[in-house]
Formats: C-alpha cells, sequence, structure tokens
C-alpha cells in the first residue's frame, strides 16, 4: 500500500443536539469555534501553523461559513477557506478537499470537517417574478431538475423499503437497537466530545421499546419519527497533517488517510449512494470487500438506509455504528459525515489494534455519496 499524503493527527466534535433544542441561539461559528480551539489542543497545534480550513454546510445558504469560524476561532487571517455543500456529504467531502490540498502541495496542515446550525439556517424564499407578486418560503431547493427524479426522500425512503420488503418492524427493531447501543457508550464518547453551553453528550438517543415505537404514527408508509434521522445542530473536525509537517512539528499522528470516493447516483434513490461510495473507496484502497474492515460508520439518515448498506456490503451487523448511528444522534446536515469519521477514529482508537481500517460513509439528497477508509496507525 502507497505511503499516505495525509496523515490524521487529531479530532473532536460538538454534542449532537435536536433543532431549536441547547444550540438555538447560537450561529455556526458560535459552537463550532470551541470544537477547532480544543482540536489544535489535543493535537499539540498552535493556530499559526494551519494553513486551510475546510468546512462543509448545507444550511447556511450562501457566504462563507469556514471563513467565519477561521476567524472567530482566532486562526491567522492568511489561513485560507473553503466552505462545501454537498449536503449530507459535505463534511466527509470536506475532508476530502483538505486530503487533496495537502497532496497538491497546497497545505501542510488542514481542519476539516463540518458544521451545521439548524437552529439558525436562514428563511428561503423564492424570488418573485414581478412587482406585484410577493417572494414564496421554502424548506429545501431541488436537487435534480425534474420532479421525477427529485422525490421528497422520506417518501423515496418509503418506496425503497415497500419496494425491497423492509418491514415496518424490521426498521423499528434496527432504531432501537441504535438507540440503545448509544445510550450504552455514552461514557466512552465523552472522550471526543467538547462541551459546547454546558452540553457534553448528544440529546437525542432516548430509551424506548417496541411497544411504545408500535404506537408512534407513521409519517410516510412505513416510516415513523422513529425511523427518521432528526433535525439537529453539530459540528465536528479532523486535523490532517503532511508527513512532512508532522516531523517538522514533532506530532505523532494516530491514523492515515488511505482512500476515498466521492459518487453520484440516481438521484431518485439517493440511500444507495452510500453503498455505492463505499464500493468505490474500498476498491480505491484495494479491499476486496468491507469485511476488511475492523469498523463502519454509516450515518443512517433512515433505518431502512442502515438495513440496506448492512446487506448489500454483507457486514457484520456488530462492526456498524457499534455505539449508534445518526438515527441515535441526529441530522446536523453539514456536520454528519463528519461525525461519522470521528466515531470512526474514536472506534479505533479504544480498540487500539495497529494496522486496522475503518469505513466511513454517507448518502446525501440529489443522488450523492462519499465514503473514506482510514487506517490505525
Amino acid at each position: 500500500m502507497s505511503t499516505p499524503t495525509s496523515l490524521i493527527a487529531a479530532w473532536a466534535r460538538s454534542a449532537v443536539v435536536p433543532r431549536d433544542g441547547a444550540f438555538k441561539t447560537l450561529h455556526a461559528h458560535d459552537f463550532a469555534a470551541p470544537v477547532l480551539q480544543a482540536l489544535l489542543t489535543r493535537a499539540g497545534v498552535t493556530p499559526s501553523d494551519v494553513d486551510a480550513v475546510v468546512v462543509g454546510n448545507a444550511l447556511a445558504a450562501g457566504g462563507n461559513p469556514a471563513r467565519m469560524l477561521a476567524l472567530h476561532a482566532g486562526l491567522p487571517e492568511a489561513c485560507a477557506a473553503f466552505t462545501v455543500d454537498t449536503q449530507c456529504c459535505a463534511g466527509l467531502d470536506a475532508v476530502a478537499v483538505g486530503v487533496g490540498l495537502i497532496a497538491s502541495g497546497q497545505a501542510e496542515v488542514v481542519i476539516a470537517g463540518g458544521v451545521e446550525a439548524w437552529s439558525r439556517s436562514p428563511i428561503r424564499m423564492h424570488r418573485p417574478l414581478h412587482a406585484d407578486d410577493v417572494a414564496v418560503a421554502y424548506e429545501r431547493p431541488a436537487f435534480a431538475p425534474t420532479p421525477e427524479k427529485d422525490p421528497d426522500m422520506l417518501l423515496s425512503a418509503a418506496r425503497y423499503a415497500a419496494q425491497n420488503v423492509y418491514t415496518r418492524t424490521q426498521q423499528e427493531t434496527y432504531a432501537i437497537e441504535s438507540h440503545q447501543r448509544a445510550l450504552m457508550h455514552q461514557a466512552h464518547m465523552a472522550h471526543e466530545i467538547v462541551p459546547v453551553a454546558g452540553v457534553s453528550h448528544d440529546l437525542y438517543p432516548r430509551r424506548i421499546d417496541s411497544a411504545r415505537a408500535a404506537r408512534m404514527p407513521a409519517v410516510a408508509d412505513s416510516l415513523t419519527a422513529l425511523t427518521i434521522s432528526a433535525q439537529a445542530d453539530g459540528a465536528a473536525f479532523v486535523l490532517l497533517v503532511s508527513p512532512q509537517a508532522a516531523k517538522r512539528l514533532h506530532i505523532t499522528p494516530k491514523a492515515a488517510w488511505v482512500a476515498n470516493a466521492s459518487v453520484g447516483s440516481a438521484p431518485e434513490w439517493p440511500l444507495l449512494a452510500a453503498e455505492l461510495a463505499a464500493r468505490a473507496a474500498l476498491e480505491r484502497g484495494q479491499f476486496a470487500d468491507a469485511a476488511a474492515m475492523r469498523f463502519v460508520e454509516l450515518h443512517d439518515a433512515f433505518a431502512v438506509q442502515g438495513l440496506s448498506f448492512a446487506e448489500r456490503l454483507h457486514l457484520d451487523p456488530t462492526c456498524l455504528n457499534p455505539m449508534g448511528g445518526g438515527l441515535a444522534r441526529g441530522h446536523p446536515i453539514g456536520a454528519s459525515a463528519a461525525i461519522a469519521l470521528v466515531r470512526l477514529l474514536a472506534n479505533l482508537e479504544r480498540d487500539h489494534t495497529s494496522g486496522a481500517h475503518g469505513l466511513a460513509a454517507v448518502a446525501g439528497a440529489g443522488g450523492l455519496g462519499a465514503a473514506a477508509v482510514v487506517r490505525w496507525l
């Protein structure tokens, strides 16, 4: 296997909190800055060492959240700042862009990840065509040019569940287990979470049983609120360094970036894109299949997505989201994939098997997928 161009020196994330919850008065840079600053401390890096910040974000509706964060966190004015919007894939795609900056020689130390302040997202309006028309508010933009290729993602997931015979009970069982795993491992996850606004653990995981789940009303066919990842706020970042920078700054890296893939697929079935990206990343890393991965972290926006992903990749259920996934945390869109990567790295650190590999994957609106393979050093 070739020598990696990018090494991972440290990682950190905020807790994930429900929309209009503990972070409801905070802008993205407000709660992301403490995470970034803690990341520097963990890595033993000074702000002046950082060449670039790359941030995934989906709901800021313009501007440059990465630049706002870099300045608010006290990084030098000379630090480059890039914001990436590939919706749910943005947090992982941002890290891949950071890897590219290092590989191309444009940077040696990069902070990359994602942040979403869903609670403070702008109200979106369609501009009137005529002077006497009124602006019309909308919840989400189009992700494909024709309606038949751009179904509501809840409806798409419900149709996929129906066509592939994933029952409501199966989806609820998967979701309940995700919540149980998250609650069981809150103490372990505390080490990766930077307390912000007095919150030091994810707030969404719930104690719920099958009887209570069965009483929940359906949102779309077999989908209920339990089997859909909830809207949320959160941030997560990793510190990437080149081998030369690691030596110069006396950093002992913990993991290596092995391979990644960002792909497109049928926009009407967006949940399938995570699997396709995972296969592409595994192939680029020269792995025959996912069985070579010690851990797999999927941001499962829907329970049916997690079920399909595990089945189609022939995954051992114990290696997939072992401390709960997006269903148990919530979905801060631009940050969700970066949180999955942080979770993966934390799992590898706890396992502490030299040479072990892990996979992070996510699917996004419009039929986009992203995945990455990392190796514990």
